[in-house]
């Protein structure tokens, strides 16, 4: 069998069994009341939240925080698959998110590996969009030191000491700007 006939048989086996399917950054095939199959077309904007696993508990709170208020969020722990090619899925991801939040934390300014090239990535990205296009938020966890190349280009905000407060702010950024969709 075929990679795209085992995709669809995959589908409809767990469309017969009741489940919805989801495919990542696109949609939802579903059953409905007339027991018709039918796609729902995803049309929230998409979050990427970059982060150090040391902060996983703070990335765990912004993909809910922003799930619940009408956004697509993106992260590793709760996105990849097991099996998938992970850099592919996450520069995929990049690439395709409306934004991209990037925490900052006294555990992630002096890392190495991963939380870079994501930041690099993302950097990357945003030089191909309009100069006034928002994409980028970077936040800070803690008092830490924010990067001398995002001081120099990008505001950031800081969730503490109130979380509730900095978190209001991005939602607003991230509300004003209007996506093509």
């Amino acid at each position: 069998m075929r990679d795209d006939e085992l995709f669809a048989h995959l589908v409809n086996e767990a469309l017969k069994h009741g489940a919805r399917v989801e495919i990542d950054g696109l949609g939802t095939f579903r059953r409905d009341e007339c027991n018709q199959y039918s796609f729902v077309r995803k049309s929230l904007p998409k979050v990427f939240i970059a982060y150090a696993h040391e902060d996983a508990a703070s990335a765990d709170r912004l993909f809910d925080g922003f799930a619940e208020n009408g956004f697509d969020p993106w992260m590793d722990r709760r996105k990849l698959l097991p099996g998938q090619n992970w850099p592919e899925a996450i520069q995929n991801a990049l690439e395709t998110s409306d934004f991209v939040i990037i925490c900052f934390s006294s555990n992630s300014v002096s890392k190495r590996g991963g939380f870079q090239a994501e930041i690099r990535h993302a950097l990357n990205c945003g030089s191909r969009l309009p100069l006034d296009d928002v994409y980028l938020i970077p936040v800070r966890l803690d008092n830490c030191r924010v990067p001398s190349r995002i001081q120099r280009e990008v505001q950031w905000v800081d969730l503490f000491p109130s979380w509730k407060r900095g978190f209001q702010k991005v939602l607003r950024i991230m509300r004003q700007k209007k996506l093509p969709h």
